[in-house]
């Protein structure tokens, strides 16, 4: 018997178009306005937990205007069910900042670019998925080969402004960066394990989960803050002994910030359901394009032979691995159905597409995708 053909009515082109359109703009805007803060500010963890509260604020007036119909009760078996989201989203939020802080926006998506190998390794380790075909391994090849070509290839500074420190010794990238992208990495990839579990405590619902994952994340990010030993230099930022304008810099970039990583939790939420993997990635790599020629325009980052063909190759990879997943689905979907014995013991592959942003929003709900 033929296998059942999926009768869901495609989303209209237009909708398709706008959902890309905003995820993109919104990504590009947060990845950004998060740079520019952090060129002038010495409180990361404290810009993070601004950022939050933010989004928190932004969340409750939606629920007054009834544009979201956020829950009320938190309780302690709520708590434990979402601890291991929330530690590793707090981790994960401040590796995203101290790993843009000490590198170029250009470079951030390079230091970060081991998300998608890691992903396939946690996903193997931790979901029991199937084990990976030789084009996945391929496709984590290509990535991570961008990814070390960029570290050791690139003869740009990535800590700075490149172009103002031309007439010096040109330098590799930041090691302090590249080493908290690569936590970043390895944060975003286990996030696609504890978000499973995290949605069964919220009966599977995704704005819950980013309506709690922001509250508790902004509760958590208090004791990092003074673990950090931020609180001098708040305490500085807040009473004017800092100087260049920090204070404004830092209000008008966390308004900006917290706005947009509340407009990209939706938008990564709206443009996963409304498009095809393959559409997302394909946003995902032009909003990296994009990005560059921002980085290149605004901050003054100096694009060098190596960091261009690493960012090439990251992007390609990713969008050859979703290409594979989906070509595998296809193939799967047109075969006679196995039932719970078949090779797999389950109707759907092993692996789900990386929305690699980022990412996403990771800034606020999930809080990238930054990516």
């Amino acid at each position: 018997m033929a296998s059942p053909v999926n009768t869901e009515p495609r989303p209209p082109p237009l909708k398709v178009a706008a959902s890309v359109s905003f995820y993109i703009v919104a990504a590009i805007a947060m990845i950004l306005a998060n740079k520019w803060v952090l060129n002038k500010t010495d409180t990361p963890v404290f810009f993070l937990f601004c950022q939050l509260v933010v989004a928190i604020l932004l969340f409750v007036v939606a629920h007054v205007f009834g544009i979201l119909k956020l829950p009320r009760m938190v309780d302690r078996a709520l708590l434990k069910g979402l601890m291991p989201m929330i530690t590793v989203n707090v981790l994960g939020l401040n590796f995203n900042n101290f790993c843009l802080k000490y590198v170029d926006a250009s470079f951030y998506q390079i230091a970060r670019g081991l998300v998608l190998p890691f992903t396939v390794i946690t996903s193997l380790m931790f979901l029991r998925a199937a084990a990976p075909s030789k084009r996945i391994l391929l496709a984590c090849s290509i990535v991570t080969g961008g990814f070390f070509t960029g570290v050791f290839l690139d003869h740009v500074t990535a800590s700075g402004l490149a172009s103002k420190t031309s007439n010096k010794e040109a330098k590799g990238p930041s090691v302090v960066g590249v080493f908290f992208g690569i936590l970043s990495s390895i944060s975003t990839a286990l996030q696609a394990v504890v978000i499973k579990r995290a949605l069964d405590v919220v009966d599977g619902s995704a704005i819950d989960l980013a309506w709690y994952t922001n509250l508790l994340s902004a509760v958590g990010t208090i004791p990092i803050i003074l673990l950090a030993g931020e609180v001098p230099s708040v305490l500085g930022l807040l009473f004017g002994t800092t100087t260049n304008g920090a204070l404004g810099t830092f209000l008008w970039g966390t308004l900006i910030t917290g706005l947009f990583g509340f407009l990209i939790c939706i938008a990564t939420l709206f443009s996963i359901k409304v498009t095809s993997p393959i559409t997302h990635m394909v946003s995902s790599a032009v909003r990296g394009v994009i990005q560059t020629f921002f980085s290149v325009w605004i901050f003054h980052d100096v694009i060098s032979l190596g960091r261009g063909t690493a960012i090439t190759l990251i992007l390609v990879g990713s969008i050859y691995y979703t290409w594979v997943k989906h070509a595998e689905g296809q193939k799967k979907e047109t075969l006679p159905s196995s039932g719970p014995s078949g090779p797999s013991g389950s109707s759907r592959g092993g692996y789900e597409p990386v929305p690699m942003e980022d990412l996403k929003g990771r800034s606020s709900g999930s809080g990238d995708r930054q990516d």
